[in-house]
């Protein structure tokens, strides 16, 4: 029986390696993507444009606009003279913050009484919107409590961030990017095998041969979980070395935890690739598949935010389970304890994916 297993999965390496498209699909695209998304998808505002109208037009009025200027986020400042251009500015999109300062802006200052500067934001961008609203906020505050600091805080407030303390946004992105590019090349390989035997007209080849469906399942599984396992592992040490994300867990556990999560992800392909007679089909069933999974991992929006019928689908999802351990390990060297919390509905769900798979192959044989 391990001599035909083994034979199967060199006839599987052999079939992806000499097909040209092959090759450059699992490799060059993971690669790429992961350079590219990793610069590229970002949650974070930057280069925010700001239109201004300074009615006080008076030296504390100037000191609270050299805050924007001189903040990392803003790029262009455009001086308005009046409402009607500040409106035209947010109109036509020329920016996407306008500040407003009062003209009794300084004189309130000098006796001490409270004034207050307008943030106008462009709804039509929520993120963005929210975001610049943040830093404007964040910037008219320091110059609040500049202007109060003779006087004795009541309350000291102070902010620290746990696993991320710089708050790096790529961190984050390459943490959830290794999971999701270990998942798409998964399921491509597995998808595309069982529908490339049909194609290729050798799928009856398979059916009188010796070979237990058992083992040309463990023959499809093992292939592509090797090539899987092994861009997965080289994502991760490209994150490590050129991008100079901190690794503080365990290698050896995050190793164990992404073969147990391509197992469950490859009986998902499978399962496909029996249903499909063309590798066409079987991709579009991968795709299928691969956006909702990506949605309910949790890498766009909290699960928490989600109703709660989503919440609940969640639990299906392989993917959710191995955010959480790839995250976990990756920032915060997550406990043995909980990593086999999280790897316990992954092999429940490797179980059944390849169950089903299995049992509809054997079908198809039959």
């Amino acid at each position: 029986m391990f001599r035909r297993i083994i034979a199967l999965v060199k006839k599987e390496f052999l079939i992806i390696w000499r097909d040209p498209k092959s090759r450059i699909l699992i490799i060059i695209p993971p690669i790429m993507q992961l350079f590219i998304f990793a610069y590229a998808m970002t949650m974070e505002v930057r280069n925010i444009d700001v239109a201004i109208l300074d009615n006080s037009n008076t030296l504390e009025s100037r000191e609270l606009i050299f805050g924007f200027e001189s903040s990392k986020w803003f790029r262009k400042f455009i001086y308005v003279n009046n409402e009607n251009e500040l409106r035209k500015c947010i109109e036509t999109q020329k920016v996407n913050i306008a500040i407003e300062i009062s003209n009794d802006f300084s004189s309130k200052i000098k006796k001490g009484e409270t004034t207050s500067v307008q943030v106008i934001t462009d709804g039509r961008q929520t993120n963005t919107a929210a975001i610049a609203g943040a830093y404007a906020n964040e910037i008219i505050n320091n110059y609040s409590d500049k202007l109060s600091k003779n006087k004795s805080a009541l309350i000291d407030f102070q902010t620290r961030s746990w696993y991320n303390e710089n708050l790096e946004y790529m961190y984050y992105t390459l943490a959830s990017l290794v999971v999701l590019l270990a998942m798409v090349i998964t399921l491509l390989l597995t998808s595309m095998s069982i529908a490339r035997e049909r194609e290729l007209g050798t799928f009856e080849q398979l059916i009188v041969s010796p070979c237990t469906p058992f083992e040309i399942l463990a023959g499809k599984t093992l292939a592509p979980m090797g090539i899987a396992l092994c861009l997965s592992m080289f994502m991760v040490l490209v994150a490590i070395l050129h991008f100079k994300m901190p690794f503080r867990g365990s290698f050896v556990l995050y190793f164990l935890s992404t073969v147990v999560a391509i197992l469950s992800i490859t009986g998902v392909g499978l399962f496909v690739s029996a249903l499909s007679k063309t590798q066409q089909q079987a991709i579009l069933g991968a795709f299928t598949f691969q956006t909702p999974a990506s949605l309910l991992s949790g890498f766009i929006s909290p699960i928490e935010d989600m109703p709660k019928f989503f919440q609940y689908l969640t639990y299906l999802d392989p993917l959710r389970f191995y955010m959480v351990i790839g995250k976990g390990i990756f920032f915060k060297n997550m406990p043995l304890n909980d990593v086999v919390i999280n790897l316990i509905p992954l092999c429940f769900i490797a179980i059944v994916t390849l169950g089903s798979a299995m049992w509809l192959f054997d079908k198809q044989l039959d």
